[in-house]
């Protein structure tokens, strides 16, 4: 297995690929673990019109652009990321909302 480099660490660009590749791999699992709780709440919310929470929207993207700041990273970049993310999940939670329900 190759060595990953931290950032401060890497000398190469061939370093700072291999770190790009395995930050990528970490944030995809994460992504699978996020989206089953997306199928968790389709299956536990007893009405479609509940999929859709704009107040929870809000609160969700709000966190992660406070995060961002937290880390010294761009957070209106990260609250469009999240823009993205949350109407993707709710797209999802949709689908398997309606799929239990067939």
């Amino acid at each position: 297995m190759t060595d990953i480099r931290k950032p401060d660490d890497c000398t190469t660009m061939a370093d700072v690929r291999l770190g790009v590749d395995a930050v990528d791999r970490e944030l995809i699992a994460l992504l699978g673990q996020r989206f089953g709780y997306m199928r968790a709440a389709a299956r536990i919310k007893p009405e479609r019109g509940q999929v859709r929470d704009e107040g929870r929207k809000a609160q969700v993207i709000a966190q992660a652009r406070e995060e961002a700041k937290r880390f010294g990273i761009p957070d209106a970049l990260v609250a469009d990321l999240w823009e993205t993310l949350v109407e993707g999940s709710i797209a999802y939670e949709l689908e398997h909302f309606e799929q239990k329900r067939d």
